[in-house]
Formats: C-alpha cells, structure tokens, sequence
C-alpha cells in the first residue's frame, strides 16, 4: 500500500474552488514536490493530507488515505494518532508556528508527550535529541532558548526537529526555506535530503522556487488554478516540459549563469556616494558593528545590487542610505551634496521587504500612495487623487481600486502598491529591500521587469538588496558583496558572477539551487564532503 494515496480531491471555500480532481500517490521513502504559483492550491492539498480543513467551513471531496488512514472518514482521536507519529508538517513562517514566551525545547517536547507520551523527562531528552539531529549545536543549552534568540535558518531547522519528534512516516514541508538566504537554505534541503536517506520517511515537499524542486525530489506535480497541468520524474519535467504553463514557469526562473541583455554603459551624475560607513548597535561588551567600513558609488540609470546571507549588513546598509538610520561614523554624499542632520532624504525612496507590514491595513492603498504627496506639501486633493491614479497605472495596477485596502491584494500587487508609493515623491533612488523574496517566480519577473522599465523612463538609480544571488544578476549593472558588514567583493555582474575573487563569494555561488537534478546532486555531494572535511579539521583543533 502507498504511504499517501489522493484520488480526485476537491477543495472549495465558498464560491472558490482552490482544489480541483487532484490525484496521486507517494511511496514509502520517495520525495513528491507540489510546484506552482501563489493561489495554485499547492498548499490546500498539502493541508488536506493531514485533515486540516476540519471544522473551517471547506467542503472537501474525494479521497485521501495517509500511512492507511482515511483522512475523510477518520474521527478525531484517529486524526491526532495520524498528526505526529504518521505525518508531520513543517509550515512556511517558523516565527508563526513557534510560540514566543516558551522555550524551543519545551515546544518540541509538549508535541512529543501529546502524541507520544510519556514522561517530561523522556520529552525533554528527546527534544535535545531532535534539535541535535537537525544541526542545531550544543542542543542541551539552545533546547532552553526562545524563538527569537535563533536566527531564521535555526528557527526553520527547530520546526523540522519538532516534526521529527514522533518519527513520522511522512513529512510535509510547505515552503521551507521560502525567504532564507542561499546557503541556509542549501543547508535546509541537505538536511531533508540526509533525513530521507537515514529515516526512509516519505517527504512532500511544496515550493513556488523550481530550483529547491529539483534540488529536494524524486517526482513533481505542476499546479495551476487547483488542478495538475503536468507531472513526472523532476528531471524529465525540468528538462523537456510538456505543457506550456511549465515552460512559462521555467523561463521565469532567474538564474545565475544566464546574462542580461544590458543597455550601453551611459554612466550618469553620481547619485549617491557612500564612504567609509560603520554602524554599531549597542554600547560597551554588548555593541555589535552591522556595517564597517563600506563605501560604494551609484550613478543615475544604474543598479547596484547588495548580496549577502542574513546579517550581512546589507539592510543595514540600505537604510542609511535612505537615512532611516544614522551611520555611527562615514559619510554619505546625495547628488554632490554631503548629507548633514538625520531623518528622511529628499529624492530617495524605499521599497521593503514584506509590503503586508508596511501598509497601514485601515487605510486604502490610493491614500498609502497619496502619502509622500501630502508629506511634501502638497494640498490639492483633486491633483493628488489624479496622480495617484496615474500612478497605480504606470505600475500596472487598476486606477478604480484606489479606495480597496491592502488584504484585498495579491502579494505581487501589494509590492506594485509600496513601489507607486515609492514613485510619488518622484525620488532620483530607490533602495529595495528584498523587493521579490516571498514572490513566487512568475510574480518575482513581473516585479523586477516592472522596475527595469520605471528605471529606463525615468532614469532611476536602484539599488537592490537581496540575498537571492540569480534575482540579483538578473536586474543588477554592478554588484557588492557583503559578509559580517563589509564588502568583500565589488564589481560588474558579468566579473563577480564570472569569476569571482572571493572565497566567500564562491561558496554563495554554489550554494544556488541548479535547475538540473544531476548538477543538484553533485553540488550536495561537494557540500557535504566539505562540512564533513570542516567538522574532522575543528576536532583536531
């Protein structure tokens, strides 16, 4: 009998039929991804395997048997024996599922004894057992910390530790390394990969990224609107895909070895010059330096494009640039003219990271738009309705939703929402922070082609921060390299990704997810062999 077999599952919230016919079955030990859009209904039929529709007010169709369990028919004592020892998920956002007040160990362990039993002790010691398992060092003393004390690549590896707690059969992971910089997310895959391999469990992996499909599966099922379009090996499907949806969802994929069509190097007047720039947090033992001694040039029509792995110190960076933050020492020169006092800089512009946080959930997204209008003084609220219209049409929203509110947006236009905000003032730059890391790879492209035209019309300089280093050759003229606050590497695109100086450098090239399962596989041998070598050389030592 398979470990999950599906047959014609319909998934419905009211009137929106998310799932539609979905049917296939995974093996005892074999790795399934679910690829497709945001909205595709990848991770309803994920949540559907563990009979989370429950009690939601759904109306789910078709069967679904897991590990031997009906999922439809099952009562809930039946349920929660499934959850746990059977099938486990981990989910996308760790700061989510994680409760901040307790401390990671105890979370571990109240899974274990709810579904496993036994005694706090035994719980406990088996906490220490995962949270070892998953790479986490010293996992006695971390077992007592709390979700905030770990970084975003510990908090991910603390869920899959609470998801192994049981020994499940079948482990789902919806979208697990979604936002996390290159080699954390490198680490995460080896780390299912290696769980695979020693545990024999099922793993069904849900992901918008292609490159992690084939880093991570045997198999792959192509979603789009609720339903199947294509299915089979990973290799075969990434290779020579069948229906054209794959074939656009492929070609939207950024990649490191492809290069730009870039315009001729017309450099401008310089609009913004950086030197020698340090930021410290904190005073005394406990201050930390995020950025140390960076200096770097953008010129107008250009794109610099800051890469880096999580506290790198490139937002940091960002927002000095932008004059969020004020820069312990250094200077920073906007249009020729040396920045003096703090607060926001006239002609530059920021577009964040997660558009949800940065838009006022009460207010419509037209008045979020109007806000650098009325910021700078303007008074005419005809005019400004006016342009705030052309506005949301220049970037390819519908003028006639001005007075719609943000939960009403898709992510991709949310992000269209904060770059029009971003426009009103009519900036000569505009720092994006991780503009397209949660965006799905069709979204991601339509975003990046979206500023590469504001940038041609209006003879933008951008600088673009990110950690994803395909995204970054993609949309970038030149590129810098950061690690623990400096640039340890500065260039044109074409030199840093072509042959690159730094050993640094090298390592979060070949940590990208390669689109072809052959050079995934040989890159995770590489990998391993090298940690391998690290670990044997720090016991010598």
């Amino acid at each position: 009998m398979s470990l999950v077999q599906v047959d014609g599952l319909s998934v419905a919230f009211g009137d929106v039929t998310a799932v539609d016919g979905v049917s296939f079955t995974l093996e005892r030990g074999a790795a399934l991804g679910l690829v497709g859009e945001s909205g595709s209904g990848k991770s309803t039929v994920a949540s559907a395997l563990l009979g989370l529709h429950r009690g939601t007010g759904a109306r789910v169709s078709g069967s679904v048997r897991v590990g031997g369990t009906d999922v439809g028919a099952a009562t809930d004592a039946e349920l929660r024996r499934l959850r746990g020892p059977v099938a486990a998920m981990v989910f996308q956002d760790p700061l989510s599922s994680l409760d901040p007040y307790y401390a990671v160990g105890d979370q571990i362990a109240e899974v274990y004894r709810t579904h496993a039993g036994g005694s706090r002790r035994a719980a406990r010691a088996r906490a220490v057992e995962v949270l070892d398992r998953v790479g986490i060092a010293d996992a006695a003393r971390r077992a007592r910390s709390r979700p905030h004390e770990f970084s975003g690549g510990m908090r991910q590896r603390a869920l899959i530790a609470m998801a192994l707690a049981c020994g499940p059969e079948l482990l789902i992971a919806d979208e697990p390394t979604t936002a996390l910089d290159v080699t954390v997310q490198a680490q995460i895959l080896d780390l299912l990969h290696g769980l695979r391999a020693e545990t024999g469990m099922g793993l069904l992996l849900v992901t918008h990224d292609v490159g992690v499909a084939a880093e991570s599966i045997d198999d792959v099922l192509v979603m789009r609107h609720g339903r199947v379009v294509e299915r089979g090996a990973v290799g075969d499907v990434l290779s020579a895909p069948e229906e054209a949806y794959t074939q656009e969802l492929l070609s939207a994929v950024p990649r490191v070895d492809a290069e730009r069509d870039r315009r001729p190097d017309a450099a401008g007047d310089v609009v913004v010059e950086a030197t020698d720039l340090r930021r410290v947090f904190g005073r005394g033992k406990g201050a930390f330096t995020a950025v140390d001694g960076v200096s770097l040039t953008v010129r107008r029509g250009e794109t610099l494009g800051v890469v880096g792995e999580s506290g790198s110190g490139k937002t940091t960076l960002g927002r000095m640039l932008v004059g969020l933050l004020e820069p312990t020492s250094g200077r920073i020169s906007h249009a020729g003219a040396q920045r003096r006092g703090g607060g926001p800089v006239p002609g530059v512009q920021m577009v964040f990271q997660d558009p949800v946080s940065s838009l006022n959930p009460r207010r419509s997204v037209g008045e979020a738009v109007a806000d650098p209008l009325r910021a700078r003084g303007d008074r005419d609220e005809t005019a400004i309705r006016a342009r705030v219209r052309d506005l949301m049409e220049r970037v390819g929203l519908d003028p006639a939703h001005y007075d719609r509110y943000p939960h009403e947006f898709s992510g991709g236009q949310r992000q269209r929402v904060g770059i029009a905000r971003a426009l009103a003032a009519e900036p000569r730059l505009i720092v994006c922070d991780e503009p397209v890391s949660a965006l799905d790879v069709t979204t991601q492209a339509q975003v990046t082609a979206l500023l590469a035209e504001l940038q041609r019309e209006l003879g933008l300089a951008l600088v673009f921060v990110a950690h994803d280093l395909a995204v970054v050759r993609q949309v970038s003229d030149r590129v810098a390299v950061m690690r623990r606050g400096r640039i340890v590497e500065q260039g044109t695109v074409d030199e840093v990704y072509g042959a690159p100086q730094d050993p640094y450098t090298q390592r979060l090239l070949a940590a990208v997810p390669a689109l072809d399962p052959a050079v995934a596989a040989k890159r995770r041998a590489a990998r391993l062999a090298a940690a391998r070598t690290a670990h044997e050389e720090l016991a010598v030592a």
